[in-house]
């Protein structure tokens, strides 16, 4: 047996994403050695992962990557996926990082005497410290009732959704409204596709609000910048999906009802299927009002930020719901309703098989405080509310990165000064 002789390194990041860089440029700056592995290409989901008309939610000016903030002419605007790996690309390059491509982690292990062994399909490591940038959309999630659905009905997971050519004519039904199931479903209405949606418990967001898009007025309130150990509700904003709503066009409000009026059929959140049948549970009218309430409290929130701050701003009409549904549909046959294929836009979830270090709870979710975890020298970054809401998010992640480095940086000093 051919011994592998493991490479040395003070520290190793996992993931090649705007995460791991961002950590990276930090580290650069500090003259702090490591080395960044990506199982595929730097920013992949970015370039491989989103569907042909994709464009960001939040407006661009929330771009701030370390040393690299958005330097377009359009701040408010909604870049493109062909313009987000731009301004991506153009971080990477700006300080050109350690980075290795095509290298998968397999394993990681802690090292007796500290430390940690990296396995991978190019060799193995040893670090001090390890940071896990792998994001949480490893596996797309499937219910498992897909499985007994009529195999000549088309389905894709959202992940692998490009345009609608991609689906056979006739009308397609969508799983999920969270920001990727609304935006598929605007894509195939703007087409003229007849197309149904199974609306879930996601809420939804304003777009402009009183002469501002609402994420500005937000901003500005400071509801961005509230910690996770301060919010009000911590599970609940650990849990719940993201708002729905769009940077399409410049930026739009999805209100569900009225692509209802223009005949998008809607139903509850999927409960099963089998054969040509799809099951619904009746819903749909709790989670378009769940939806708008909390439409309405951001609505709400920014009035009394506007009125605190004495800001003269145009009034918005209130809000009216302009369609509700006459009956809860619970069956449907896709045949006679003409469904030739399904998207499931129903997320991911994380795989951290390959990590065999004390840092996961009973379900499997990493444990830490601010990225930091309990196993020394183990850090996780680019997941959602690490902080505060932008972690994850191009908003967040400079802090996130600066504040991990801060702790991986002394980490290195207490250890060579032993």
């Amino acid at each position: 047996m051919i011994e592998i002789i493991p490479s040395r390194i003070p520290v190793l990041i996992i993931g090649g994403g705007q995460a791991g860089l961002s950590v990276s440029w930090y580290l650069t700056r500090e003259g702090i050695e490591h080395v960044v592995l990506e199982r595929h290409r730097r920013f992949e989901s970015w370039r491989n992962n989103r569907w042909d008309s994709f464009c960001l939610v939040t407006p661009n000016w929330q771009c701030r990557l370390p040393g690299w903030t958005y330097r377009g002419e359009d701040p408010g605007g909604f870049m493109l996926k062909d313009e987000i790996v731009d301004y991506l690309d153009g971080f990477a390059e700006s300080f050109n990082p350690p980075l290795k491509e095509g290298v998968d982690v397999t394993r990681v292990v802690s090292r007796e005497g500290g430390g940690y062994l990296i396995e991978t399909t190019a060799g193995h490591w040893i670090a001090d410290q390890v940071v896990i940038a792998t994001g949480g959309y490893d596996n797309p999630i499937v219910p498992s009732c897909a499985t007994d659905l009529d195999p000549t009905i088309v389905q894709m997971h959202s992940r692998d959704y490009r345009r609608p050519s991609q689906l056979p004519e006739g009308a397609t039904l969508i799983v999920g409204t969270g920001q990727s199931g609304v935006q598929i479903m605007d894509d195939f209405h703007l087409e003229g596709r007849s197309v149904h949606l199974a609306v879930g418990p996601a809420p939804r967001s304003p777009r402009k609000y009183r002469g501002r898009d609402a994420t500005d007025w937000l901003y500005d309130a400071g509801t961005y910048a509230v910690t996770i150990d301060r919010h009000p509700d911590t599970l609940k904003a650990l849990t719940q999906t993201n708002h729905y709503m769009s940077g399409r066009d410049g930026g739009k409000e999805i209100d569900l009802r009225k692509y209802a009026l223009e005949g998008v059929r809607l139903y509850g959140s999927v409960d099963g299927g089998a054969g040509t049948k799809m099951t619904f549970l009746p819903d749909l009218e709790k989670n378009l009002d769940d939806a708008d309430r909390s439409y309405l409290g951001i609505r709400t929130q920014i009035d009394a930020w506007i009125a605190a701050q004495a800001i003269q701003a145009p009034e918005e009409p209130p809000f009216e719901k302009v369609w509700r549904p006459e009956r809860e549909v619970t069956e449907v046959d896709l045949v006679a309703a003409g469904i030739t294929s399904i998207i499931w836009a129903i997320g991911f979830r994380p795989d951290y098989s390959w990590l065999e270090v004390d840092c996961l709870d009973e379900r499997g979710k990493p444990k830490y405080r601010r990225g930091v975890t309990e196993a020394p020298g183990l850090y996780f970054i680019g997941l959602g509310w690490l902080n505060t809401w932008g972690s994850g998010r191009f908003l967040g992640i400079d802090e996130d990165s600066r504040y991990l480095s801060e702790q991986i940086v002394a980490r290195q000093k207490r250890a060579v000064a032993a």
